[in-house]
């Protein structure tokens, strides 16, 4: 299996750094081919814009969506672009791997997102979802907090973290298709005693070496929305996201 792993941290020998390390080891133990993309490291340029691609459709007007596909089908992006998406389709695995900052990921990767996941390379009209463009290739968040798992449970302080996810899992990887594997979480490693942080890269370690045996999230399909987008009045909500009923902090 190939395996990709988008590496979003600036502090080599930071706990994210030895997350890493556990992943190159372990999955290379189990003959996975492993390539890792050290954005820091590689200094990756994190904003999305006109110097993404090499020849513009609209010289005249900068729109990100209609660059890009005219970049996948003119073979015109940027090689630092073509580059990362060379590595991300080669991928049956792609690991994103960040400390959560802000409830979401730091910048520098949201700009590879932005960048590589490009229209007319991983989606497309008629291409999302069960229908996508990465049907069949595989995707899990590996990442560190800075607050306790508690403050992370459905009734936690910090909110349900499955929909703090929500964007990450649903809007960017099952959007295009993949199957989005549970997060490996990696609670509060600063506050914690070193035979924690131990123990949490033997976890990592176990679910690496299990990952062919991990049961992807569950999303809706397509065909269980209507022409509205909503779901069929005849399908219950069965994700984090999709519900039905009162919504106390909107009254």
């Amino acid at each position: 299996m190939n395996v990709l792993i988008v590496y979003a941290h600036p502090e080599p020998h930071s706990f994210a750094g030895a997350l890493r390390e556990v992943a190159i080891d372990t999955l290379s133990q189990d003959e996975h081919t492993v390539v890792v993309s050290d954005l820091y490291a590689e200094k990756f340029h994190a904003a999305a814009g006109p110097d993404d691609v090499t020849q513009r459709l609209n010289p005249d007007l900068f729109e990100l969506a209609v660059e890009q596909e005219h970049a996948a089908t003119h073979d015109c992006f940027a090689p630092e672009v073509q580059g990362e998406i060379d590595r991300l389709l080669a991928a049956d695995l792609l690991i994103l791997q960040f400390p959560m900052w802000w409830y979401s990921v730091p910048a520098i990767m949201k700009g590879w997102i932005d960048r590589v996941f490009a229209f007319g390379v991983t989606y497309d009209f008629g291409q999302t979802w069960d229908h996508g463009v990465m049907r069949g290739k595989r995707a899990m968040l590996c990442f560190t907090t800075g607050a306790p798992e508690s403050a992370f449970a459905t009734d936690g302080r910090n909110g349900d973290i499955e929909r703090v996810l929500w964007p990450l899992h649903a809007g960017v990887l099952a959007l295009c298709g993949f199957d989005v594997l549970p997060p490996f979480i990696a609670w509060a490693p600063a506050w914690v005693e070193a035979h924690q942080r131990d123990a949490m890269l033997l976890a990592y370690a176990d679910r690496l070496h299990n990952i062919d045996r991990c049961k992807p999230l569950y999303f809706h399909k397509l065909a269980e929305f209507d022409d509205a987008a909503r779901l069929r009045a005849d399908i219950e909500p069965n994700t984090p996201c999709q519900h039905r009923g009162p919504r106390t902090h909107l009254d």
